[in-house]
């Protein structure tokens, strides 16, 4: 007889629940990626919507010498886009998007905990994918109304609030604590990869006919809002489910009185009447409409579905130990991060006088570092067991290398990506393992007696918190940037410095700790 192959040997040393639980993994990573993956056009887009038509200007100077009698069309910019305030403009529209997408989160956690996730969660990114179509269309149809792209965004940022709790909540009825931050910290890469993907399928386009830019990503997540309807699966309690319902079995009669004793809608499973008589204790097993139901002597089957636990309050969230400290964190290290997001792409531009694509591509390379950082804050924090220190450091090392890029137009290409690199890890590191790993942490705490509910809520809270600064940022950055890019540097050292204030006093409640065993975070106690 032949040998099995390693590879089938491979795949049957896992049971069907960890076959499950990667399959989960992969496609809750790749549907949050779709949605990142529709939120980086707008960075990218932004240098074609104004150019810089220096160059354009010399063109038509020397060709009008030659020829007086051409006239050349110099509006190279797209309208409204084309004034001299355009940094605000374009800093409206990421307030717009990042503005709504704050107040929604708050409310779309609470939503989210009474509806099925993968229904709320479809529709979100369906809804995501035609307003994200409709923003492109603007170039199609040649449409110049500041007020048609605003509306979009607003549309757009509320609709994806439906992404982030629905995904952590997932995510985190799947997996338990062991090894969380690692775990989460290779997951929350997708927000790295989304940016990654965005920026190359935008910056494909970005010159030739910028509507594709956000065309294409736009049915991207719409195509996976259809997959996730197919395929996600909320909870393994799920498949036990319908797994004991296909194995029930079928060689006895019987039926279902879904109306027990007291409005109970407890599951029993009634025998055929016989020839004995039943007393008053299987009365009331029974319920009222059973009179006259004899049970066989051998043991009654009786199936109870327990009582779901109740969604926690809005405040109710708030009193759990961490979650205010770590949500302030949070707003301002959001902050830092959703400027790079937003305004990276052009200060490229503008700074080392590269074009759109070019600029785009270079961009990458800060959510390349954020992937890194991520996933190292995720290992160092579960093996030390101080997730508040381990995001102190960084932010405290995050300090140089965003004094670095206000002069980074003194530097060559090398140390240039160095720096994109090494940024990216500092940055983006604190604002993942704040947003998956502690926020299933807190979210699991126990002083919520095992109210697996509440998870949704407390991620709401936490991100929701934390758009506040996302969409503080990239306006500040468009109103600074007028005055100089340093401006904007000087803001991101700031806030970098407020979210490590906030995170002292729990700091100092780890290092004080004598519960920090390797491998475990410490627990916050009752205030």
């Amino acid at each position: 007889m032949a040998t099995v192959p390693p590879g089938i040997r491979f795949l049957a040393s896992y049971d069907k629940n960890q076959w499950y639980r990667a399959f989960t993994f992969a496609l809750t990573f790749l549907l949050y990626t779709s949605f990142h993956l529709s939120r980086k056009p707008i960075s990218i887009v932004k240098s074609e919507l104004h150019k810089n038509c220096s160059h354009v200007t010399e063109l038509s100077t020397d060709s009008s010498s030659q020829q007086p009698g051409l006239h050349l069309d110099l509006d190279c910019s797209w309208k409204p886009f084309d004034r001299s305030n355009y940094k605000q403009l374009l800093g409206a529209m990421d307030y717009s998007f990042l503005c709504a997408y704050a107040i929604g989160m708050y409310l779309s956690g609470i939503i989210g905990e009474r509806l099925p996730i993968r229904l709320y969660l479809t529709v979100g990114m369906l809804t995501s994918g035609f307003f994200t179509c409709l923003f492109g269309l603007g170039y199609v149809y040649d449409i110049h109304s500041l007020g048609f792209y605003i509306f979009v965004q607003v549309a757009n940022g509320l609709v994806q609030t439906t992404g982030w709790p629905s995904v952590v909540t997932c995510i985190g009825n799947w997996f338990g604590k062991g090894r969380r931050g690692l775990i989460m910290g290779l997951w929350n890469s997708h927000t790295s990869v989304g940016n990654i993907l965005g920026s190359l399928i935008a910056g494909y386009y970005v010159s030739s006919n910028w509507g594709l830019s956000f065309i294409v990503p736009g049915i991207i997540i719409a195509a996976m809002g259809v997959i996730c309807f197919f395929f996600l699966i909320e909870h393994p309690n799920d498949l036990k489910t319908a797994s004991a319902q296909s194995s029930a079995p079928s060689n006895q009669k019987m039926h279902k009185n879904w109306n027990g004793l007291n409005g109970h809608k407890d599951l029993y499973l009634q025998y055929k009447q016989g020839n004995k008589t039943q007393s008053w204790d299987t009365e009331l097993l029974l319920g009222q409409e059973s009179i006259g139901v004899c049970v066989p002597v051998q043991q009654v089957v009786v199936v109870k579905s327990e009582a779901e636990p109740s969604a926690i309050s809005f405040m109710g969230a708030l009193r759990i130990p961490g979650v205010v400290e770590f949500s302030l964190c949070l707003l301002f290290a959001k902050l830092v991060s959703y400027t790079f997001l937003f305004w990276l792409p052009l200060y490229i531009t503008k700074a080392a006088h590269l074009d759109a694509k070019e600029a785009g591509d270079l961009s990458t390379l800060f959510d390349v570092g954020g992937i890194v950082g991520g996933v190292l804050a995720g290992v160092i924090s579960d093996k030390i067991g101080k997730r508040a220190t381990t995001c102190a450091v960084m932010l405290l090392l995050a300090a140089p290398t965003l004094y670095g890029f206000s002069v980074m137009k003194q530097f060559g290409l090398g140390p240039t990506i160095g720096m994109l690199l090494v940024c990216g890890g500092l940055v983006n590191g604190p604002y993942s393992l704040i947003t998956t790993a502690v926020s299933a942490d807190l979210g699991t705490h126990k002083s919520l007696k095992g109210n697996a509910r509440a998870l949704s809520t407390v991620t709401a809270i936490i991100d929701g918190t934390g758009s506040v600064g996302a969409a503080v940022g990239p306006l500040l950055a468009g109103l600074l940037s007028a005055r100089g890019w340093n401006q904007v540097f000087y803001m991101l050292m700031t806030a970098d410095f407020l979210a490590l204030l906030l995170l002292l006093r729990l700091v100092m409640k780890e290092l004080r700790s004598h519960k920090n065993r390797p491998g475990v975070a410490v627990e916050l106690k009752e205030h």
